[in-house]
Formats: C-alpha cells, sequence, structure tokens
C-alpha cells in the first residue's frame, strides 16, 4: 500500500484540473457543471486502477497531464453526444423499424425545417383570421388522393385503430376473422387493442378460411362493427379463403353496419406495376366503400411516423370530435413533413422518383450491381490484404411489417476479414461515427447498396479502416 499512496498522491485536484488553461477552452464548448463532473470521473477511474492493480504494475497507469485532459475530452463527447444520430444502414431493409423506418424526401424535410424554425398557422384559419383545425393541412390531400370524402391524421396507426373502434364499438360488438387477430412489432396485437378500445371481439371463421356467411351468422343486436385487418408481417398460404371486400361492403350495406379495415403500411402507388408483389392499395378500398380506412404513415407510404385515417365524412368528423382525438394528435412538424410527402403523391411518377421509400424499393437490380461493384473497388484498393472482398447475389427486404413475401434482388459487397471475426468486425462498423448497420453471413459482413445513401460510401470506407486500426 505504500507505493500505491505514492501514485495516489499524484492524482491532481479537481480545482487544480479546472485551472488548466486546455480545461478552460472547453468551457466554450461544455456546460461548467458537466465538465466538473467528468473531472472527478476521470480522477476516480484512475484512482480506481491505482488500487486494484497489483504493485508490480503501477508504471503502467498513465498520470500525465495530457492523458487526463485526452480522457476527459472522450468522456465529454461521449457524454455531450446526442443519443439519437443518424446511421448509415447497409442492411438492405428499406423500412427498417430499428433505424427509423422511412427516410424523408427534401421537400418533407424542408417543410419540417420551416415548421420548426418559426410560427405557422398550425390552428389558424388565414381566410376568416379566427381559430382553424390541424387536421385542414392534409384533410384536402388525403381526399384528392383516396378519393375518400375525408381524412384526419393521428400519432400512429395504432392510435388510428385505437380511435376508430373506440368511437364505432365502444361497448358493443367488432367482428373479426380469426386469421387477422394479428400481432406485429412492439406486441401490438389486435385483440388487446380492441379490449382496450371498449370494444368486443367477436371472432369468427378458422385460421386459414372465413366465409362471408360467417359474418352474417355472428352478427347481433349488439354488433356495431364489421372490421377487416391487413395481415402485415405475415401471410398464410394453401388451403384459405377470406371474403373480398366487395362481400364485406355489401354485407355492411345490407345490415346498415359499418365496415372498418386497417390497412397497416397502407400504399398509394400499385407497386405490381414494377414487379413487385400485389399489394392493395388505399384508394382501392376506397373505391370498394369501406367505411372507415386506417394506414401508417412511415412505411409504404414513406412518410413521417402517423397514423392515416381515410373515410365517410360522418364517421371521420366523429372521430375528429372524440375526446381520444386531442389526446393522439400529431404535432406541427409532423404535419408538415405529412403535408409535403403527400403532395408528391399528387403526381404518382413524381413520388416513385422523389420519395426515398419508393425510390429504393424501386432500384433496378443493375444499378445496385454497379454501385456494389464500386463500393468494392473503393474498399478494395483502400484496406490491402487483410481483407477478401467480393461482389455477390443477394436479397434485400422491405421491411417494417411491409410485403413480407417480397424478395428485391441486389448484389451485396461481402466483405471478410483475415484477422478478425464478422461479429468483430461488425462491432467496430457499429461504434464508428457515423455508425455503420450492416448484416451477417457465413462471417462476413455484407453492405448492400440498396439502402445506402448517395455520399455515404465514403464514411463506410472510413469506418473499415477503423477496423485496420482497432482489430488489427
Amino acid at each position: 500500500m505504500v507505493s500505491k499512496n505514492k501514485y495516489l498522491r499524484q492524482l491532481p485536484k479537481v480545482d487544480e484540473v479546472l485551472d488548466l488553461p486546455e480545461v478552460k477552452q472547453l468551457s466554450s464548448t461544455y456546460p461548467r457543471p458537466l465538465i466538473v463532473d467528468g473531472i472527478r470521473q476521470v480522477i476516480d477511474g484512475r484512482r480506481g486502477a491505482i488500487l486494484s492493480i497489483p504493485d508490480k504494475d503501477l508504471e503502467s497507469i498513465e498520470l500525465s497531464t495530457s492523458s487526463l485532459i485526452k480522457d476527459l475530452e472522450d468522456w465529454l463527447k461521449k457524454q455531450y453526444a446526442p443519443s439519437l444520430k443518424r446511421v448509415i444502414n447497409a442492411t438492405g431493409v428499406v423500412i427498417h423499424t430499428n433505424l427509423g423506418r422511412s427516410i424523408l424526401s427534401e421537400s418533407a424535410i424542408e417543410a419540417v425545417i420551416n415548421a420548426a424554425s418559426s410560427y405557422s398557422n398550425l390552428e389558424f384559419d388565414l381566410d376568416v383570421g379566427a381559430r382553424g383545425l390541424r387536421h385542414s393541412h392534409i384533410e384536402s390531400l388525403l381526399v384528392r388522393i383516396t378519393g375518400a370524402e375525408a381524412g384526419m391524421v393521428v400519432n400512429n396507426n395504432a392510435s388510428a385503430v385505437f380511435l376508430a373502434l373506440s368511437t364505432l364499438a365502444y361497448g358493443k360488438e367488432a367482428i373479426v376473422s380469426r386469421g387477422q387477430l394479428v400481432e406485429i412489432g412492439g406486441s401490438f396485437r389486435i385483440p388487446d387493442v380492441m379490449r382496450q378500445s371498449g370494444a368486443i371481439l367477436r371472432e369468427v371463421g378458422t385460421t386459414n378460411k372465413t366465409y362471408i356467411s360467417d359474418y352474417r351468422a355472428a352478427v347481433t343486436e349488439e354488433t356495431a362493427l364489421l372490421m377487416k385487418v391487413h395481415p402485415s408481417n405475415f401471410r398464410i398460404v394453401g388451403f384459405t379463403h377470406e371474403p373480398t371486400l366487395e362481400e364485406m361492403v355489401g354485407l355492411s350495406r345490407e345490415l346498415g353496419i359499418p365496415i372498418m379495415e386497417d390497412l397497416g403500411s397502407g400504399v398509394l402507388i400499385d407497386l405490381s406495376m414494377y414487379g413487385i408483389p400485389y399489394e392493395p392499395t388505399v384508394q382501392e378500398s376506397v373505391r370498394a366503400g369501406i367505411d372507415v380506412i386506417t394506414f401508417s404513415g412511415d412505411k409504404l407510404l414513406g412518410g413521417p411516423q402517423a397514423g392515416l385515417v381515410v373515410g365517410k365524412a360522418e364517421i371521420i368528423n366523429r372521430m375528429k370530435r372524440h375526446p381520444l382525438a386531442r389526446a393522439v394528435r400529431v404535432d406541427k412538424m409532423t404535419l408538415a413533413a405529412l403535408e409535403a410527402t403527400l403532395r408528391e403523391y399528387l403526381d404518382m411518377e413524381s413520388a416513385r422518383r422523389k420519395n426515398p421509400t419508393i425510390r429504393m424499393i424501386l432500384t433496378p437490380a443493375d444499378e445496385l450491381k454497379s454501385r456494389a461493384e464500386n463500393l468494392a473497388r473503393m474498399l478494395a484498393n483502400s484496406l490491402g490484404d487483410g481483407f477478401v472482398i467480393i461482389t455477390e447475389p443477394e436479397i434485400s427486404r422491405v421491411g417494417g411489417g411491409s410485403l413480407p413475401l417480397a424478395e428485391l434482388p441486389t448484389t451485396a459487397v461481402s466483405v471478410r476479414c483475415k484477422f478478425a471475426t464478422a461479429n468483430a468486425v461488425e462491432e467496430v462498423l457499429r461504434r464508428s461515427e457515423p455508425p455503420v448497420i450492416a448484416r451477417i453471413k457465413e462471417d462476413a459482413v455484407l453492405l448492400d447498396p440498396r439502402t445506402i445513401q448517395e455520399g455515404e460510401e465514403r464514411e463506410i470506407l472510413s469506418a473499415f479502416e477503423g477496423v485496420n486500426l482497432n482489430l488489427k
């Protein structure tokens, strides 16, 4: 302990470190309380190291002022860095829920900046000079694009479903096919949402087969709603049957009972014309006569997180007046991004080009191959012989519970490190600035150009240079 006391006495006091010129300069960047806390953390770390290390190894402990300042700067950067940060998505999963789902278009980003940096007419009618409704900023666009009578927006699709059920079926029965009682990400279960909304679930049919006669037989005086739920992240294939929209709407009209459809992802463009598996569009459900349709804003729509509702004006207006509507309303930035996103859908070809989500899904295979080969050459020329870098055919995914059976052909860059495992390489990439998120397959790191944005190749290269620096 005598030798350790010698080293402990070399530790500076907090005030002494604060008086160092280099530390005083840090005050222009970081708050003083954080600097003080950082100094204590760094000194305590050295004290703990001295007390825990064997006497024979004490000389290995770095006690210089310069090393202390460096450790303090590193600590401050880590503490002051934003928790929510930009990452590079090299996974090939376009609507990656863990990575924030859809990327906004340039016009949507500009709209968010404008809404956030100044006052706006969020709830002010400029024509009459009186209080207005925030729904007015997107309703006319929803009506024009989908053909519905009315529309509104809430904070996500789960809220949209919850609000619709609370409005239409509180204390009453809602009939749903057993094959549609789905659970999606975050343990969002249709039966649980229905129970919380006050609706009483009435299951009909079987997991794989439900007929319109099953719905008809289940209707009682307590029935308030017929409900259809999109399976989102799974498909039942083989020996199956479910009623058509026309059959469902026909029964709804015959019995005078509203019909609701939760479309989940909610696509506005028929992607099948581009070789993507068919997905029912919102417009088709409107034309079929569905009374209320709910769908997400940040999935196949390619906008911000939101729950969009379109349908009959009488029902939508009731939902707007429901007490829950205020609890699940969206803010000005979401409305701004959504309005800009929807405006691009006034011209479907424009949306295909400008909407990043749609553009990534529809990127041609030959373009992806060319981009993969360019990235592979860039990495090979820079990283040296410690890596084996090739391109190979792979499959991208739409993600976000959308189009689960869709396989998007792509060409991936496969990087195999000779001196480290793929897991070790992946960790270095994930801890780089900005973090690079990739896939691992057969002890190789895969980079899919489908979700790599323009200009990010250089940052990926820099992250791999960190692999050489940290693992070699």
